[in-house]
């Protein structure tokens, strides 16, 4: 009964296939029944409402949700997310997967997140930082430095981050930078955090690569979604000498088999907001640039892109997932029935940004600041050791990456809350 409680308050496909992974990876490691439960549900869950009074003098209630799984091995980490179709079950499942990214890549976190059911484009800036200002008003009560770390994510930045620390300061009475990771520099952030999710991302692709013996420099790869995540690993793709041939956004995607001029596509998407006719490349559907010829395929938006349907017309010989869930549990089985697709699992091939954060959250209260190249060279180490334990867990086992990233993940957790045992 308890079961099927706590399932229906997470009523979503995005949870509903974000369990059906950890049944698999716990069947896989034979994990006791006594303790699947505790680890596989959330341990917290907070829905809020936020009114905040529109440019037009309306008053307006938003929806905000914060849901935090595990607390059994540190406080917990997650990003906040602003967007229309931003449901508890979607922020449960998030939620669930940076647990197992946390655990796996050996951060002292349990994982967490949020949103708000808002489309931010609509927002003045005044009414964004009123709403900002509101959930982290509203979440008080759950949040803190060693209780809920919060950050960016989709439709936030540094300066949603930048308001919520300022409000979380002004309640506590004092300066807290270590409420929020993603801020701006000139509060406490950190060096290198914007660029952490692209930069791990391109790192994991370039290692994998050369674990296939392709040469990087005749690599073309093809990112679906040109916001922070993707943008970055366009970047440091370009930068170690691979072909970029296909970007896009939630207007559309834009593709040229001779290589995008990725700082000019930057440029255009700073001043423009979007990549609607941008010149140099012509314009696709971005269920088009997921079914291009490419060495590497990169989902860098939202859930569930890559799916029954695309997943047998895939060509790409790398699927490097830089989003959170972007891959089915059907599409998954289809991918390795077809056996030609190697994968990078979103809880290791995305886990650069959560990394750098727990090294924000460090020089926040040590009160001691690293340079970036301090902080890339920690990052590539921590991605180094996860690989090789993924790769290491896969041939032992015999698993499939993903099933080898999960186990380890939930193994851990499962582990820490059995010696904590059960209060009272």
């Amino acid at each position: 009964m308890a079961n099927s409680v706590v399932s229906e308050l997470n009523n979503s496909e995005v949870f509903r296939m974000a369990c059906r992974q950890f049944d698999q990876a716990a069947d896989a490691i034979n994990l006791p029944e006594a303790i699947r439960d505790r680890t596989k549900y959330p341990r917290r869950r907070q829905a809020v409402s936020l009114p905040i009074r529109r440019d037009d003098g309306r008053i307006h209630v938003f929806e905000g949700y914060r849901v935090q799984h595990s607390l059994s091995t540190g406080p917990s980490k997650g990003g906040i997310r602003f967007h229309e179709s931003v449901t508890i079950g979607e922020v449960a499942a998030l939620a669930m997967w940076m647990s197992w990214k946390c655990s796996l890549v050996g951060l002292p976190y349990g994982g967490a997140k949020g949103g708000i059911v808002v489309n931010p484009r609509t927002l003045s800036l005044r009414e964004l930082e009123s709403l900002s200002r509101r959930y982290m008003q509203e979440m008080i009560n759950i949040l803190g430095p060693q209780v809920d770390i919060a950050a960016p994510d989709v439709g936030t930045n540094e300066q949603v981050m930048a308001w919520m620390m300022d409000t979380y300061s002004n309640h506590v009475g004092h300066v807290e930078p270590a409420i929020v990771t993603g801020k701006p520099l000139s509060l406490g952030g950190s060096q290198g955090r914007r660029e952490a999710t692209g930069v791990g991302v391109a790192y994991l692709i370039k290692k994998y690569l050369a674990d296939m013996k392709i040469p990087i420099t005749q690599a073309t790869v093809a990112i679906q979604g040109f916001g922070n995540v993707g943008s970055e690993t366009a970047v440091a793709m370009v930068g170690y000498g691979a072909k970029v041939i296909a970007v896009s956004d939630y207007t559309g995607a834009v593709y040229n088999p001779a290589g995008i001029d990725i700082p000019k596509a930057l440029a255009y998407v700073q001043y423009n907001k979007v990549l609607t006719d941008f010149e140099g490349a012509e314009p696709i559907t971005n269920e088009q640039l997921l079914e291009l010829p490419c060495t590497v395929l990169v989902p860098a938006a939202l859930e569930r892109v890559v799916n029954a349907d695309n997943a047998p017309k895939l060509k790409c010989r790398l699927l490097a997932e830089a989003a959170n869930g972007p891959t089915t549990n059907e599409a998954d089985k289809v991918i390795e029935a077809r056996g030609d697709i190697e994968l990078i699992p979103d809880v290791l091939c995305n886990s650069g940004g959560v990394i750098v954060s727990y090294f924000e959250w460090l020089q926040n209260l040590q009160q001691y600041y690293w340079d970036r190249d301090e902080v890339i060279t920690k990052l590539f180490t921590i991605l180094d050791r996860a690989k090789a334990a993924v790769d290491a867990q896969k041939e032992k086992f015999q698993f499939n990456r993903r099933l080898a990233a999960l186990t380890l993940g939930i193994s851990r957790v499962a582990e820490a809350k059995q010696k904590r045992g059960l209060f009272p």
